[in-house]
């Protein structure tokens, strides 16, 4: 039939053809063999293009035909090749000229094509066509008033549920076809060295998150992913640090943005992805560990870029899942149970991120955790094998879930219960932890306030269902039930009576109908250890509170805290309980007045008794020490706070203050005798941080004529004003360490952010006005009190950048006492901070210009350190940055410092600024020509000239500092220069940049390194003339010369490959002289047996190697001003070794010697004679 059709085409007129087509059935067609079926097709084509078919019907054949083509076996070869290629090439043009609707079917035949070849072709087309509608739709996104009306707006929803589609075709054929889903990881592999932006946009993440449900090519993908994320954190991270690399990279690739926005765009109907999402999500999660538990987390996280790579994967993990919970409801309970399942078997290790996540997901979505109500309840039934701080954490997370759920609550409820009897301490600690929470947020009243509700979502539901659930009387059961579990604790250990003491006061501040049950509780306890009559000395029974087991002793009632805490919880008295208050006082007054009265002797603590802690009775009177000390200090923070600005009670305070000095001075006198470890430590200290504020400003700041007298008792003891300032230290010190503070409020952010602002303005001002010279610190031992301000703004500085960051707008706000009515939004932090700068740059000022008598090496430091840290705040882009800059600068070219700290500190602060302003080899380049004036030449015949470019510079910090940090610049830009030729290579293989355009971003990378490397060599020509001292100088320079001829490997190795010598001959002739000088020098300059010698010899050879390589492949002379290095390679001629034992095989049959002389002979050629020539040594 096929035959009689062709033969119609050839010899009748169209209408005969057409009869003879509609003739034709489509069985038969599908069984006409590939050549008959392509002629047929030829044959429609040619019918088509005259405009002779009148019949619609034969279209249809045309369709079956065209399928049956497709699929015939005869027609893979004639399909081959580059015919199939221009198909594929043709359809992919015509994407942009179809309807958005039409393309998903016409993608899907593609795909179906690239089984016979070009697979790369095809995924490349679509995954670009796509990443350029995604741009264009942000444009218009971007600009929605464009009156270009020709430009078609495509609706969001029809290109994504587009998209959609199409990622459904792709991963259908890949289960069809492993090939093509190997094929689209090569692909982007390759794509993503030279192009992240291209390879990896939403487009094509959401393709690779959808093919990853294939368990086959799951951990390629992953793996791929997480690579590219790290990279991508890793060269945000590089670039932030350098101004040269941002001028270079002015737009940065973040692959964190389009993964999130891959989220994004899967709520519209993506539901293929998000199991990949979530994968992702957890896979990037615990491939980071947190070092600090939680209760020593971050308190803002969630600002600025963290400093390791994972971390910042971590954090992209978290907010993968967070969004992805949010959007995705049906897939919500699988993530929250995932969530739980890691907090318990990651217990071992931190889990703060994942219980930080799991608080977030509660607070985005509340009432969710109902329908996952039994998960919850598993998790609790695992309480008591957790460490504490995971249980403090996972209870906080899920606090809302108690309020709206009575079987969880309940179940909660017995977990705890059975917890208290455990054999294990932090089971213990974790029940008393767990009812301390319940206590904090089930108010008597049964209302919930606003502070303790904090989730943004369902809030209104909680709250209605509180009201609906609970009720005073319920509310008050349920708390005095709970308080009834807690008073078996306080026959426990330490420890747990500690944690429950300082629970009670946050307790009774958030729920204080509660005060006369705690107050019942604490009195009955206190009593116990608690001598009544008045004019027994001392007041309190201490051996009660000390337990021996065997020859070990332990702290068994930690007495100070209890007092620490019946003294807070004085203040939240209400007045129905006067009882309760008068006894209170009545006992405080009795205790103060007997202890001022007491003798370190009525403890049986004077300076004879053994303090050692390798004895039990040394143990014991540490022990019992340490708790002397604990209640004087509460008794000095009870005195002040109710004493009213009092004479008398300031008297006591000070009495006090005797008392514990006393005992404090003693301990380290003992502990410095015994060489301990605790020798300098200072005991922890009991007051609060809210008191250490208010006093420090009252000693400091209050101006009040009425306290005057009063307040001058406690001014008139130096001893006391440093005791309170190194008490703000040792608590900022813990804030920064832990995250808390210990006493009232230190788990409450808000109220330490609060205090940290009070106690800087307090220390500064005390600094800034009396400086540490005018202070009269030398009758006295130990550090001025200025000194003593500085160290603590310091940490200060340093603790609000680690935890506050979000925060510090209304920190520098909160310094500015000048400007204490403008707005939050109005603050400039750069600004703020430069302000601040100025003050500690007069200082240190004056610092250098007082005498040599009066120059303190501590403050100077300390001062330094307090400019670098606030220098982090100022916008590089700023003119107060360059204002800072050029003074830093003055600074060390004007002063000779000789302190090798001061000097080491003030050039570490200069390179740290100027690197973020722009690249420092030119100061490197003055600061080695100084370093080689100062130090003199390594041939002492030549006198070097006389030049100075920093004072700071000179005979005692030359080497090793200044040489030191000099190489130690150069190896950070080494290590630029390094990445650079490493984006170099990546980009060289990419042709798609026109190399004669002038702005070509290879030409501009590699004149960034040319002109790196090139000034950066004269900086090693002068170092390496240098007269340094044997050591780490030359050590470190020869380890810094062997990495540079690395680099310059490199780059050459990179040029032969790309050929792009336009600017390689320029770069040798300005470097070979300078190489030369620094081969020789060098090597005359070190002995032979240095270790990094013979890395720096192979470097050098291979760095010549290549060069010779390079100058054949660019017919240019590169080696004209190289001076070759003797080659140390040979290899045997077997023509001259013959000659040479001819000669002397002759020479023995001549000379006739003995058997025994010609055993002991042995052959002697000389190396010259087996060398073919040096030039051979290098050809290959």
């Amino acid at each position: 039939m096929a035959q009689r059709i062709l033969s119609l085409a050839a010899e009748e007129g169209p209408e005969r053809l057409q009869e003879a087509l509609q003739s034709l059935g489509e069985a038969e067609a599908r069984q006409l063999p590939g050549h008959a079926l392509a002629e047929l097709a030829n044959l429609f084509v040619d019918v088509i293009k005259g405009g002779s078919l009148s019949n619609g019907k034969s279209l249809e054949l045309f369709s079956t035909v065209l399928t049956a083509l497709a699929s015939s076996k005869e027609s893979l070869t004639y399909g081959k090749g580059e015919e199939l290629q221009f198909v594929v090439e043709k359809v992919l043009r015509m994407f942009s000229k179809l309807d958005l609707q039409e393309i998903p079917p016409l993608v899907y035949q593609l795909l179906l094509l690239s089984a016979k070849g070009s697979k790369k072709t095809v995924l490349e087309g679509i995954i670009s066509f796509f990443n350029q509608l995604d741009k264009r739709q942000k444009e218009e996104q971007r600009v929605p008033q464009s009156m270009d009306l020709e430009v078609a707006t495509m609706p969001l929803d029809q290109l994504r549920h587009v998209e959609g589609t199409v990622i459904l075709h792709i991963v259908s054929v890949i289960n069809l076809d492993q090939d093509l889903g190997e094929e689209l990881i090569k692909h982007l592999k390759t794509e993503q060295q030279k192009d992240p932006g291209r390879a990896l946009c939403p487009f094509s993440v959401a393709l690779l998150l959808s093919v990853a449900v294939k368990h086959r090519l799951q951990e390629q993908i992953f793996d791929f992913l997480k690579t590219s994320i790290t990279r991508s954190c890793k060269d945000l991270q590089f670039l932030q640090a350098s101004k040269f690399l941002q001028d270079l990279f002015p737009q940065q690739y973040d692959v964190s943005a389009v993964i999130l926005e891959v989220v994004k765009n899967s709520a519209f109907g993506w539901d293929h992805v998000t199991q990949g999402l979530v994968d992702l999500g957890f896979s990037l999660m615990e491939s980071y560990d947190p070092k600090k538990p939680f209760g020593g987390k971050p308190a803002d996280t969630s600002y600025g870029l963290s400093k390791m790579p994972a971390q910042q994967a971590c954090k992209l993990g978290a907010s993968i899942l967070l969004e992805t919970f949010k959007v995705h409801e049906p897939i919500r309970s699988d993530i929250l149970e995932q969530v739980l399942n890691r907090v318990l078997t990651k217990a071992a290790s931190p889990v703060s991120h994942f219980i930080e996540l799991l608080s977030n997901i509660v607070v985005s979505a509340p009432l969710v955790l109902q329908t996952s109500s039994s998960k919850v309840t598993e998790t609790f039934d695992n309480l008591s094998f957790l460490p504490i701080d995971t249980v403090q954490g996972l209870l906080r997370a899920v606090q809302p879930l108690l309020k709206v759920s009575m079987s969880v609550r309940d179940s909660l409820i017995l977990v705890l219960q059975k917890a208290i009897f455990s054999r294990q301490l932090d089971a213990r600690k974790a029940a008393v932890a767990g009812f301390l929470l319940l206590l904090r947020n089930f108010k008597v009243l049964g209302s919930l306030s606003s502070s303790q509700c904090s989730q943004a979502i369902g809030a209104t539901q909680v709250q209605a269902d509180v009201h609906a659930c609970y009720n005073s009387a319920a509310n008050e059961a349920f708390c005095l039930e709970i308080l009834g579990s807690l008073r078996r604790c306080l026959s426990q250990q330490a420890d747990v009576r500690l944690m429950l003491y300082e629970g009670f006061y946050d307790v009774l501040r958030r729920n204080s109908q509660l005060a006369s049950s705690i107050m019942e509780t604490l009195l009955s306890q206190i009593k116990q250890y608690y001598l009544p009559q008045p004019d027994l000395l001392p007041p309190l029974k201490l051996e009660g509170c000390i337990m021996a087991q065997g020859d070990q002793i332990f702290l068994q009632e930690p007495l100070s805290t209890v007092n620490l805490c019946q003294r807070s919880e004085d203040d939240e008295e209400e007045e129905e309980d006067v009882g309760f208050e008068q006894n209170f006082e009545e006992m405080l007054e009795s205790v103060t007045r007997r202890m001022i009265k007491s003798e370190l002797e009525d403890f049986e603590l004077d300076k004879s008794a053994d303090f050692s802690l390798s004895s039990g009775v040394g143990v014991k009177n540490n022990i019992y020490a340490i708790q002397v000390m604990g209640i004087c200090e509460v008794l000095i923070e009870y005195n002040f706070n109710t004493g009213n600005f009092s004479k008398n009670k300031f008297e006591d305070v000070l009495g006090l203050f005797t008392c514990y000095n006393k005992l404090s001075e003693i301990l380290k006198e003992k502990a410095g005798k015994n060489k301990s470890t605790l020798g300098n430590k200072t005991a922890r200290s009991f007051l609060s941080m809210g008191f250490v504020s208010t006093l420090l400003t009252a000693l400091f700041r209050d101006n009040a004529q009425s306290h005057e007298e009063s307040l001058a008792v406690l001014r008139s003891s130096t001893e006391f004003l440093r005791y309170a300032v190194g008490v703000a230290l040792q608590k900022v010190q813990q804030l920064e360490e832990t995250g808390q503070t210990d006493g009232p409020d230190g788990q409450n952010p808000e109220k330490m952010f609060q205090n940290l602002c009070k106690i800087t303005q307090v220390l500064l001002w005390r600094y800034t006005s009396i400086p540490t010279v005018v202070e009269e610190s030398g009758k006295k031992k130990g550090k001025s009190i200025s000194l003593l301000c500085l160290e603590g703004l310091l940490r200060i500085f340093s603790t609000v950048q680690h935890l506050y960051t979000a925060r510090i707008p209304q920190f520098l706000q909160a310094l500015d006492t000048t400007d204490g009515d403008a707005e939050e939004t109005d603050i400039n932090v750069t600004e703020k901070a430069a302000f601040q700068i100025r003050q500690f740059q007069r200082s240190l000022v004056n610092q250098l210009s007082s005498a040599e008598d009066d120059f303190n090496a501590k403050e100077m430091q300390s001062l330094i350190t307090v400019l670098s840290t606030l220098s982090k705040l100022l916008d590089p882009a700023s003119q107060q940055f360059l204002q800072f800059l050029t003074w830093t600068v003055k600074v060390c070219k004007e002063n000779a410092l000789e302190d090798i700290a001061c000097c080491k500190g003030l050039l570490s602060l200069l390179f740290s600024v100027h690197i973020l302003y722009k690249s420092p080899v030119s100061l490197l380049r003055e600061l080695a020509q100084d370093i080689h004036a100062c130090l003199g030449d390594i041939d002492q015949d030549i006198e070097v000239e006389s030049r100075c470019h920093f004072a700071i510079v000179n005979a005692k910090t030359a080497a090793p500092t200044v040489c030191l940090l000099v190489l130690g610049q150069v190896d950070k830009v080494l290590e630029e220069v390094d990445w650079l030729i490493k984006k170099l290579t990546s980009l060289g293989s990419d042709t798609s940049e026109d190399p004669s355009q002038p702005s070509n971003p290879t030409q501009t990378l590699e004149k960034g390194v040319i002109l790196q490397l090139g000034t950066l060599l004269t900086v090693y020509h002068e170092l390496v003339q240098t007269a340094l001292p044997a050591g780490s100088c030359v050590d470190t320079l020869l380890r810094s010369l062997s990495k540079t001829y690395a680099i310059l490997t490199s780059l050459i190795k990179h040029n032969i490959h790309s050929e792009s010598l336009s600017f390689v001959e320029e770069k040798k002739k300005k470097k070979k002289e300078d190489e030369a000088a620094a081969v020789s020098t060098v090597m005359a300059k070190v002995l032979r047996e240095t270790k990094p010698i013979p890395n720096l010899i192979f470097a050098i050879e291979q760095y010549e190697k290549f060069l010779i390589h390079l100058s054949k492949k660019s017919k240019v002379n590169l080696m004209q001003y190289m001076k070759l290095s003797t080659s140390r390679d040979f290899r045997i001629n077997a023509s001259v070794l013959d000659c040479a034992l001819q000669e002397r095989n002759t020479e023995d049959a001549e000379n006739e010697p003995d058997n025994d002389q010609q055993a002991e002979r042995s052959i002697s050629i000389t190396p010259e004679d087996l060398l073919p020539g040096q030039d051979q040594a290098f050809a290959t």
